[in-house]
C-alpha cells in the first residue's frame, strides 16, 4: 500500500504528457517529464506496487495542421509518420511505457464524445456566442495556434495566440498586439461564433479546495496554480470551429471539433481502457487509487485546474493526486526550439551514440530542471560521463568484478569473520535503499540520482581503505572477505540503479544472476551466495573525448547557421519603372574567354567576354566566389550598355549578371541551352 500524506492507495496510475505528433522528441521533452516519469515507475514497481504507465501522442490541434501545411501532407499522413517515429525512439531509449496510443484511434473519439455528452446533458456547459478571429482571406476562423502576434508581456513578435514559447505566458488571442493569421498573413477580424464553454468560474471553490488539500505539491506548480485562481477563473471554450479533430457530437454542430485540450487528456482514460480493458474506470474512479501526472511547466494550468474541472463537473472520477512538473531544459545558452531546429533530438542521439542511452539518461536527470530551468551542454555531458559514470561508478564495478575473476575466479569468494570497518560498511550500503526510495517519492530526482552515485562511492571508499589487493599475498581470506562484501554492493547497485540506468541494470542484473530480486532486496548484503558463479560484463561505460564534444557542437551551430538562412527573405522589391525603362538595359548572351585575378586586388577578376561583335573586358568582384579557371568558356548573361568606369586603373566595360543564394555564395546566370554570342536576352 502506498501512503501519501493522511491518505493511502492500493494503485497508481502514471502519466506523462501527450506530445503532439507534429515532430521529434527531443531532449527538452525527455527532461521535462519523460524520464522523471519512467525512473518513478520503474522505481513503484521494482517496490512491487501496483502502477500502470500511460501515454501517447496528441493527434490533434493546430500544431498538427501546421506541420501538414508546410510538408503539403495531409494531417493523418502526419500523425502516421510522427507516431511511429516517437514510439519506436522511447522504446530504444527505454521509456517503459506500459501502453503508448494515440488520439486519433476510433476509441478515443468514442470515449471523448461520451464524456463531452455526459457533461452536456447534466448542464455543465455554457451555449456561448462570441466573437473569434476570421481570416477573411481562406474564409475559417482561427484557432489559437492559428494567430500569431505580439506578446503583451515581453514584446515577443511571433507569440501564438494561447501561449508565448518566448516568456512562457499564457495568452489568450485577442491579448496579442497586432494579431495575424498564420494562413494568409493578414490581419483577423472578429465574428460571431457558437461554442461550449466549460464555466470555470463557477468551479473555483471546488478547484481552490482542491488545489489547497495538496500542500506537497511542488513550489513551481502551486505558485503558477495560485497566480491563475487569484487572478479569477473564466469560462473557457471547449469546442473550436475546426476540421481536424474529434467532431462534436450534437447535431446542430456541424464544423467543430473538441478543444484539444478537452480531448487530449481524456487520452489518458481512453488508454487505460485500451490496456486494462473492462476494468480500466478502477483506475481512475477506485477512492483507493491515485493519479500522478508528470509533464512539463507549459502544462501546469491543463493539468491542475482544467483537467480536475472536466472530471469534477463529470464526477465519476478520482482528481490528480501530484503534478510533479518540470521547469525547461535549456541548449547550450539558448531555448530549445523545435521550429529554430534547436535542439537535441532523440532519434539522432540513439544513432550517433549507439548503446549510451544510459549516459543520456544519466546527464539530463543529473542536471533536471526540477524547480527552475537548467541547460544541457555537450561539454557537460563528456564531464558527467568521464568523471562521475566512468571515474565512480563503473570504476568501482570493474575494480571488483576485475579483481575477484583475476584471484578467485568468476565466482562470488566466501565471507569470513567481519570486522568493525565491513560492519560500517554494511550499515551504510543498508540505508540506501529507503533514503533513494524517499527521495524519489517525493519526486526529488536529482537527489535521488546523487544517492545512487554515492553507493558507489562507498564501494570505492571501501576498496580504496582495505585495499584488498595488498591482502591477496598476505591474507588471503580477508581479501576474498572485501570482495565478497564489495559483489553485494555491486549486486545492490544493480538493483539501485534499475530506475535511472535500466540498460546498465540489466547488465549487471544478468552478470550477477539477480533477476528476481527487487527494491526491498537492495542493500542486505547477502544478495548473493558464495560459490555463486558471475560473469563479468566488461567496462559499463567509456570515456568520451573531445573531438565528439566539438562534433556535436558544430552541428548545433550549423544547424543554427541554416535555420538563420532559412529564414532569409527576399530583399523589398525596389520602386516601379516602366517598359521603357526595362528596354533601355541591352542584355545579351555573352562567352567569357580569359579570366585572371587583378593584381593588388582580393576582390576583383578581369574578364575577357566576347560579345558577338567584339570582345570586351569586364572587371568584377567575384574573385572571393571563383577560381578564374573554373570561369574559362562559360556563357553568361551581359548587361552591354553600361557606362564604362575605371576601376584599379583599368575600365570595366558592362557587367555580367549573378544571383546570391541565402548563404552568399554567388551563382552565374546562364542560358539552359547554347546561344550565340550577342543573342538578345528579353
Amino acid at each position: 500500500m502506498i501512503f501519501m500524506g493522511s491518505a493511502s492507495f492500493n494503485r497508481t496510475t502514471v502519466t506523462a504528457a501527450l506530445i503532439y505528433a507534429n515532430g521529434p522528441i527531443h531532449i527538452g521533452h525527455l527532461a521535462g517529464c519523460y524520464l522523471p516519469a519512467d525512473v518513478y515507475v520503474r522505481y513503484l514497481r521494482a517496490s512491487g506496487q501496483e502502477v500502470i504507465f500511460v501515454s501517447g501522442t496528441d493527434e490533434h490541434g493546430v500544431p498538427i495542421t501546421l506541420r501538414a501545411r508546410k510538408e503539403g501532407i495531409s494531417p493523418q499522413a502526419v500523425v502516421d509518420k510522427y507516431y511511429a517515429q516517437i514510439r519506436d525512439a522511447f522504446g530504444q531509449f527505454g521509456i517503459s511505457f506500459d501502453i503508448y496510443s494515440r488520439t486519433s484511434n476510433p476509441s478515443h473519439y468514442e470515449l471523448s464524445q461520451q464524456f463531452f455528452l455526459n457533461l452536456y446533458q447534466k448542464g455543465a456547459f455554457l451555449e456561448e456566442v462570441t466573437e473569434q478571429y476570421f481570416d477573411e482571406q481562406t474564409g475559417q476562423f482561427l484557432a489559437d495556434r492559428y494567430i500569431v502576434g505580439t506578446c503583451p508581456v515581453c514584446g515577443n513578435e511571433n507569440a501564438y495566440g494561447d501561449q508565448c514559447e518566448r516568456c512562457g505566458s499564457t495568452l489568450s488571442p485577442r491579448e496579442l498586439l497586432q494579431p495575424r493569421s498564420m494562413l494568409s498573413g493578414q490581419a483577423p477580424v472578429l465574428r460571431p461564433t457558437r461554442n461550449w464553454s466549460l464555466p470555470l468560474d463557477r468551479l473555483q471553490p471546488e478547484l481552490e479546495a482542491y488545489v489547497a488539500s495538496h500542500p506537497e505539491w511542488k513550489p513551481n506548480v502551486a505558485g503558477q496554480v495560485r497566480s491563475w485562481l487569484q487572478e479569477g477563473l473564466r469560462p473557457r471554450a471547449m469546442t473550436r470551429d475546426l476540421d481536424w479533430g474529434v467532431p462534436v457530437p450534437l447535431p446542430d454542430a456541424d464544423g467543430k471539433v473538441l478543444y484539444v485540450w478537452f480531448d487530449a487528456p481524456l487520452g489518458y482514460l481512453t488508454f487505460t481502457k485500451e490496456l486494462v480493458g473492462d476494468d480500466w474506470e478502477r483506475w481512475w474512479a477506485a477512492p483507493d487509487s491515485r493519479i500522478v501526472h508528470f509533464i512539463g511547466k507549459d502544462n501546469i494550468v491543463f493539468h491542475c485546474l482544467i483537467f480536475p474541472g472536466m472530471l469534477r463537473a463529470d464526477g465519476r472520477y478520482q482528481l490528480p493526486d501530484n503534478v510533479p512538473a518540470n521547469e525547461f531544459m535549456n541548449l547550450e545558452g539558448d531555448k530549445i526550439s523545435t521550429s529554430r531546429n534547436w535542439a537535441v533530438w532523440l532519434h539522432e542521439y540513439l544513432q550517433e551514440f549507439p548503446g549510451k542511452q544510459d549516459v543520456l539518461r544519466y546527464v539530463l536527470l543529473a542536471n533536471a530542471p526540477e524547480t527552475k530551468d537548467s541547460e544541457f551542454t555537450w561539454k557537460d555531458f563528456q564531464t558527467r560521463n568521464n568523471s562521475e559514470l566512468v571515474a565512480i561508478l563503473g570504476n568501482f564495478v570493474n575494480r571488483a568484478l576485475v579483481l575477484t575473476e583475476k584471484n578467485f575466479g568468476a565466482t562470488v569468494p566466501e565471507r569470513g569473520p567481519l570486522t568493525a570497518q565491513d560492519e560500517s560498511f554494511l550499515q551504510e550500503l543498508s540505508l540506501f535503499p529507503e533514503k533513494i526510495g524517499q527521495a524519489l517519492e517525493q519526486f526529488r530526482f536529482r537527489e535521488a540520482l546523487s544517492l545512487l552515485l554515492d553507493a558507489a562511492r562507498l564501494g570505492n571508499q571501501y576498496l580504496a581503505a582495505t585495499e584488498p589487493w595488498k591482502l591477496l599475498s598476505t591474507n588471503p581470506e580477508r581479501a576474498r572477505t572485501v570482495l565478497h562484501l564489495s559483489l553485494q554492493l555491486t549486486a545492490s547497485l544493480a538493483i539501485l540503479a534499475e530506475p535511472f540506468l535500466p540498460f546498465t541494470a540489466e547488465k549487471l542484473r544478468s552478470s550477477m544472476k539477480i533477476r528476481s530480486l527487487g527494491w526491498p532486496d537492495a542493500g542486505t548484503g547477502t544478495l548473493l551466495a558464495a560459490g555463486e558463479p558471475f560473469v563479468n560484463p566488461g567496462l559499463l561505460f567509456e570515456k568520451l573525448d573531445d573531438s565528439l564534444v566539438e562534433t556535436q557542437v558544430q552541428k548545433l551551430h550549423n544547424t543554427k547557421k541554416m535555420n538563420e538562412l532559412d529564414q532569409k527573405r527576399p530583399a523589398a522589391v525596389k520602386e516601379l519603372i516602366t517598359y521603357d525603362d526595362f528596354a533601355k538595359l541591352d542584355l545579351r548572351v555573352a562567352t567569357i574567354m580569359a579570366a585572371e585575378a587583378v593584381p593588388k586586388s582580393k576582390k576583383l577578376l578581369k574578364i575577357t567576354l566576347d560579345v558577338g561583335l567584339e570582345q570586351r573586358t569586364v572587371l568584377s568582384g567575384i574573385a572571393g566566389h571563383f577560381q578564374p579557371e573554373s570561369l574559362m568558356g562559360q556563357q553568361v548573361l551581359y548587361l552591354a550598355n553600361l557606362t564604362p568606369r575605371m576601376m584599379m586603373g583599368q575600365e570595366s566595360e558592362g557587367m555580367i549578371l549573378m544571383a546570391e543564394d541565402r548563404e552568399g555564395q554567388l551563382h552565374l546566370l546562364r542560358p539552359e541551352a547554347k546561344i550565340w554570342n550577342g543573342a538578345g536576352v528579353s
